[in-house]
């Protein structure tokens, strides 16, 4: 069994990289020494009315500080009351949680769209093979700098204002771009066309699904998707997005 722990994190810093989107870093005791590109935490709020804890995907980790980096929106109280938070402040979280990316020494397409874009630059360091990497947003732009270091980078915007005027897939078609395996992560239209657009070209797929949690340990079965395979854990054909997941091979679940 995968180690995971719940302890008290220290805010190193927090800012705010685009609108509601903020960057957070955190000092833990042993989360980050065990963390792997794809997992993700969860994080207790101090407001005991909200008890359950929000899952957020790690974006960096500083295995040697023993630090991990968190990108996430303000989706609602809990994301906002984390957003006030400041350098030094204290912070429950539990993790590292779920199943990570694979790193495979192939010629690599990284695809991320919207909040689904921060898991994937851990991913983008460890990689050590041939990586294009694109990027899809709705409108503003958050940690393409940091993307660019790690490869060639390829963006699409929704309303045209930068790069490809259209989706990720769009973007992959304007550019050519062409690859053995795939590595995506963003909302589920998304997902869907992009487990379509691999099985047509043979390529293998590894797409991390976005869900709403609740216990984010497997428990509470709130976070399920249909799969291709039975569960071992209920027998039907449902997988569990926190503990199985989130990052499943494309051809393991149904969209």
């Amino acid at each position: 069994m995968a180690e995971k722990f719940r302890e008290q994190a220290v805010i190193i810093r927090q800012e705010e990289i685009s609108y509601g989107i903020y960057s957070m870093w955190l000092k833990t005791e042993q989360i980050a020494a065990y963390a792997r590109a794809g997992q993700f935490i969860s994080l207790y709020c101090h407001d005991g009315s909200r008890l359950l804890p929000r899952p957020i995907s790690i974006c960096e980790i500083d295995g040697l500080d023993c630090a991990l980096r968190i990108v996430y929106r303000i989706a609602g109280k809990g994301t906002e009351e984390f957003s006030a938070l400041r350098t030094g402040k204290q912070i429950e979280i539990v993790g590292p949680l779920g199943n990570g990316f694979p790193h495979k020494e192939k010629k690599a397409l990284l695809i991320g769209g919207g909040i689904g874009i921060p898991p994937l630059l851990q991913l983008a360091k460890d990689l050590d093979c041939e990586k294009q990497i694109v990027l899809g947003y709705r409108d503003e732009l958050f940690l393409k700098d940091e993307f660019k270091k790690q490869g060639e980078v390829y963006i699409a915007t929704e309303d045209g204002s930068y790069g490809t005027d259209g989706n990720v897939l769009d973007a992959v078609r304007e550019n050519g771009l062409e690859a053995e395996i795939i590595y995506a992560c963003g909302p589920t239209p998304m997902l869907r066309a992009l487990k379509a657009y691999a099985a047509s070209k043979q390529i293998e797929c590894w797409l991390s699904l976005e869900e709403r949690m609740a216990c984010g340990i497997g428990a509470c079965l709130a976070c399920v998707c249909k799969s291709k395979e039975k569960d071992d854990h209920t027998n039907v054909h449902n997988k569990r997005i926190c503990k199985e997941g989130p990052v499943f091979r494309a051809e393991e679940v149904e969209f």
